[in-house]
């Protein structure tokens, strides 16, 4: 046995037992005659000592040397409060060195300077830091407890391919190309989507996986072009069976990793979020909620808002309490260009000080809209009202980004809560100006609203699905539906979305026959881990909680992946690589 005892396990309790400990060298520190050293492996550090006649056996050892040590667990002179072994020390006897190390390029400690691109290329040091190896093993913890809850709700789990077929699902697919099948491909899985629903077709009841998941599409700081979600299925059940399994297994998760006791889940439409936060994935832990003030200008002669008004647009405003002396002209012209990213053309505002309004458009309200301001927004002295007006998404859109900045800016967010809710009834369809037609929301496989499926062949810009999102604090969780299980209603949603029956057949030939066969009601959700222990653990980068993440750029800077392969592979494979 290499060691006895690890580095983050002894207490005063353990004082004059003999030990054996193996690690990494910490930290070293020579007072004359005396050696003391930290030792540390993945459960913490232990300070060991090295008296004057064993001293010179480690004169050559430096940091992150990997060494045995033996000795006698004896009380501290000096506690050290912030270790959880910082009451004791081991007092060395024996000795041996099991490997050296070079100099590292960065500090393996908890604070570093160290450049992300550094810290990526040599992630292996990285994750001797405890701030990553901690987030890796929370994460081990998360789904641990997810297997353990849902186990006892009768799950079960069961794995599903990696090489699959290529399926239109949103984003576009990474490709493997077949060496038997020379120019056929497999697509690594965007989600487990097909599989799932086949597995409930196949009677499994209740399904679920810890499953990895490939897209290739533009990364940002909670995105990665792999990775993993917590993907559920059940049979025989509706949204409310879901929303419970959900919750509870969000509670379980929280109280035994934060020891906290969330509160009830809230529930919004997708129509009442983006009306009154401007985003489907709105951050309720502050207020700023947005107005619509189309009624209060509807007989307006600002030509600005007129000229809205009669194209369909609409007035929506943001009041910031006491906002008025915090904005200069400067800051609100700083907030003007944030909203302009957006799409708005512009952002108008008035500061009601005084009982009088000032601000850009003061000059064009009458009495009667300036009473109404007052009433519908119950001004009080000092308010801010930041207007846009413009098409509704745009002014939604643009607000909400607006709404979010303004919530950091003036510190209105207490970064203490956990405020779930559950975002509903999502479009079945949006229309893509690039593609000049009617897209799906969230998948071709989600069932339309009972009272809607008259309208997927002629109104599809209201039409609405069974589909839901749980979103905490601002970020999307989870994404989730009711399933189509009739054969009839799988094909009319094809045909809404422009698809031929050939075309249906050619993409999803084997998923569709499996339907003959006697489907089931299902329905389920996929929770992204990542982002889920991302907020567990307080830090608003993926790739803090990925062992071996990737770049905004999608490059492993450790691998050097993506590489060039030599000519024999692309041969076997049929591959003939375009020159740039």
């Amino acid at each position: 046995m290499l060691r006895t005892h690890t580095c983050g396990e002894l207490r005063k309790e353990d004082c004059g037992k003999r030990v054996t400990l193996v690690g990494w060298v910490a930290k070293r520190r020579n007072l004359g005659a005396i050696c003391f050293m930290d030792l540390r492996d993945r459960y913490g550090i232990t300070q060991i000592t090295f008296n004057e006649d064993k001293s010179e056996l480690v004169k050559d050892v430096r940091n992150e040397y990997v060494i045995q040590v033996s000795g006698i667990v004896s009380l501290k002179d000096t506690p050290n409060p912030k270790l959880a072994t910082g009451e004791v020390e081991v007092i060395v006897d024996s000795y041996k060195l099991i490997n050296i190390a070079k100099t590292t390029p960065m500090l393996i400690q908890d604070e570093t300077d160290a450049l992300e691109d550094l810290r990526l290329k040599y992630r292996y040091l990285d994750i001797r830091r405890s701030p990553i190896k901690d987030r890796l093993i929370l994460r081990d913890k998360v789904t641990t407890i997810v297997r353990d809850f849902l186990h006892e709700l009768d799950f079960i789990e069961v794995e599903t391919p990696i090489l699959s077929k290529s399926t239109p699902e949103g984003a576009r697919d990474y490709l493997v190309p077949s060496r038997l099948y020379n120019g056929r491909f497999y697509a690594l899985p965007q989600s487990p989507q097909i599989y799932k629903q086949l597995l409930m077709i196949a009677g499994m009841d209740r399904y679920f996986q810890i499953a990895r998941c490939f897209r290739d599409e533009d990364l940002r700081a909670d995105r990665q072009p792999e990775f993993t979600q917590i993907d559920v299925e059940m049979s025989f059940g509706d949204e409310e069976d879901i929303f419970a399994i959900t919750e509870g297994m969000m509670k379980a998760i929280f109280n035994k990793v934060k020891g906290v006791d969330l509160k009830p889940f809230e529930r919004l439409s997708y129509d009442e979020a983006m009306s009154t936060y401007g985003s489907d994935k709105p951050d309720l832990r502050f207020g700023l909620k947005i107005n619509d003030l189309s009624k209060i200008f509807v007989n307006t002669e600002f030509s600005i808002f007129k000229n809205c008004l009669e194209n369909e647009g609409l007035i929506k405003a943001i009041k910031v309490d006491e906002g008025a002396p915090k904005f200069s002209r400067k800051d609100l012209d700083k907030l003007t260009d944030h909203v302009k990213l957006y799409g708005a053309k512009a952002l108008a505002y008035l500061k009601y000080q005084n009982s009088e309004f000032s601000g850009s458009i003061a000059k064009y309200l009458n009495d009667d809209e300036k009473m109404a301001l007052i009433s519908v927004l119950a001004l009080k002295d000092n308010d801010l009202i930041l207007i846009v007006a413009d098409e509704k998404k745009v002014a939604e859109i643009s607000l909400g980004a607006l709404r979010s900045k303004l919530g950091h800016d003036l510190g209105l967010i207490d970064k203490t809560q956990y405020h779930f809710v559950w975002i509903t009834d999502f479009p079945m369809f949006e229309y893509s100006k690039s593609e000049e037609r009617y897209v799906a929301c969230h998948h071709p496989f989600t069932a339309p609203k009972d009272e809607d499926v008259d309208k997927l062949l002629n109104d599809k810009g209201h039409c609405y699905s069974r589909a839901y999102d749980l979103v905490l604090n601002g970020y999307e969780l989870l994404s989730g539906s009711v399933r189509i299980h009739d054969q009839d209603m799988q094909a009319k949603v094809f045909e809404a979305l422009g698809l031929s029956k050939e075309e249906a057949k050619e993409k999803f030939g084997f998923f569709l026959e499996a339907f003959e066969y006697g489907a089931p009601p299902h329905l389920g959700v996929g929770i992204g881990l990542e982002r889920l222990v991302m907020l567990l653990s307080d830090t608003e980068n993926i790739k803090d909680v990925v062992a071996f993440p990737k770049t905004a750029s999608a490059m492993d800077l450790m691998a050097k992946a993506p590489s060039c392969v030599d000519q024999n592979q692309l041969d076997d494979l049929g591959i003939k690589v375009k020159a740039e």
